[in-house]
């Protein structure tokens, strides 16, 4: 990694390309630490040390707490691109449309920008008036809310903008920088957080240990995969021979990445959003049940419940983004097949009980990964909230930037090459 890094450095366009993706990700920090005026930072931030809104001043780098600009980050863009998935497979006209192409892709990504503008109206306007609660709107009027709510929806536009800028002009996928900027910003005043609180330095030192072994263990997750054998028959056309080779089918182990824990937290937190805004018994009692800790310790129904559903949306997400049919008939249309199965439906049942083998093992890492920080924090007393959804994406985006660094690299290479 480092060696690619140096290599990169010395080729002027990608160290461009480089500098230009550390400008604006500097520029969204510069965004994510200013306040928005007339709003009470200090009574927000004690607002959002735990729960939903825990989670997303987490991805917004602490600017939810700051209530700064960017407070709303860029979850409704991540929220309306889900949307986007889920849609295309109820809705016939959507599945068309991404079947054609670049112009079909387009028109989606057009359609979730829209639908985040929607959703970051809705999401300000509920947040405004649930601060409104605790005392940190000074001013609430027509004009000053209407204010707070433009700035809110404004800023999240410009983060659109500014990870499409990195997908043209940089390198990376925009979007899953700015996440791992923002998670990254965090860790180091949660290292120190950890010294100042007088933590037995032996259970750190252990954590340290721990924390790398948990990288090592994402890494062989996220590139694990099980390769399934392909063979090309012989075709004959004039008097040239194509075919014949021996390949194979890659299937990811964590095919579904990091979104069923995005999932099955929405749906665990949503009782204790809904708890929040109606004073209803019955409905504290529910958010209560599906509390993550009860009595200063981890609640057993929180991580059963919480277990099922992510091995659940595991499977209901591989099951969107893996389609064994399509796959077996693009096999059959360019003469391939698996060796000892039978083109057509036999390579799709095939597959299908491959994906439902691999995906299991995955699903239950991902709980346990998911469940670390309140175990961290509940029966080893370290206060460190990194863990689950944060490891997940810091770790795959780490290399998915490397491995779109090294093709930069190879191309530059073959350029050279060639000449």
């Amino acid at each position: 990694m480092l060696r690619a890094l140096i290599n990169a450095l010395r080729i002027r366009e990608i160290r461009n390309k480089l500098l230009f993706t550390i400008g604006i990700l500097a520029i969204y920090r510069l965004g994510a630490n200013i306040t928005i005026p007339g709003v009470d930072a200090n009574v927000i931030l004690e607002q959002v040390e735990s729960g939903v809104l825990g989670m997303m001043d987490l991805f917004s780098g602490g600017a939810l707490g700051n209530f700064a600009v960017f407070s709303l980050g860029i979850m409704p863009y991540i929220t309306a691109t889900i949307i986007m998935q889920l849609l295309q497979v109820v809705i016939p006209k959507l599945d068309q449309l991404s079947k054609e192409g670049e112009t079909g892709r387009r028109r989606i990504n057009q359609i979730a920008r829209y639908l985040t503008v929607a959703l970051s109206l809705i999401q300000s306007i509920t947040m405004v008036f649930f601060f409104r609660n605790f005392g940190a709107i000074s001013q609430f009027d027509f004009i000053h809310v209407s204010l707070i709510v433009l700035t809110l929806v404004a800023g999240t536009t410009l983060i659109m903008w500014l990870g499409e800028l990195i997908n043209i002009h940089g390198i990376g996928n925009g979007i899953s920088l700015i996440i791992f900027a923002n998670i990254i910003s965090r860790m180091p005043g949660e290292i120190i957080g950890l010294f100042r609180l007088g933590t037995n330095y032996f259970l750190v030192a252990i954590f340290a240990i721990f924390s790398i072994g948990i990288i090592m263990a994402i890494i062989l997750i996220q590139q694990g995969e099980r390769k399934v054998p392909v063979q090309y028959a012989k075709r004959v056309v004039g008097r040239k021979v194509f075919g014949g080779q021996s390949t194979y089918l890659p299937l990811k182990v964590n095919q579904s990445g990091v979104m069923p824990i995005i999932l099955a937290v929405s749906l665990l937190l949503f009782p204790a959003t809904v708890a929040q805004f109606v004073s209803n018994r019955w409905v504290q009692s529910f958010a209560n049940a599906l509390s993550p800790t009860t009595e200063g310790r981890l609640n057993p129904i929180y991580a059963i419940t919480y277990t099922i559903l992510i091995i659940i949306f595991a499977y209901f997400y591989s099951a969107i983004t893996f389609n064994p049919l399509d796959t077996a008939d693009n096999l059959r249309k360019y003469g391939g097949f698996i060796p000892g199965i039978r083109p057509g439906r036999n390579t799709a049942d095939y597959l299908t009980n491959v994906m439902n083998r691999i995906t299991l093992p995955g699903a239950i890492f991902l709980a346990i990964i998911a469940l670390l920080p309140e175990i961290l924090i509940n029966y080893l007393g370290i206060p460190f909230r990194f863990g689950g959804t944060s490891i997940l994406i810091a770790v795959g985006v780490a290399l998915e930037f490397m491995r779109q660094l090294e093709s930069q690299l190879t191309m530059r290479d073959y350029e050279g090459f060639l000449k």
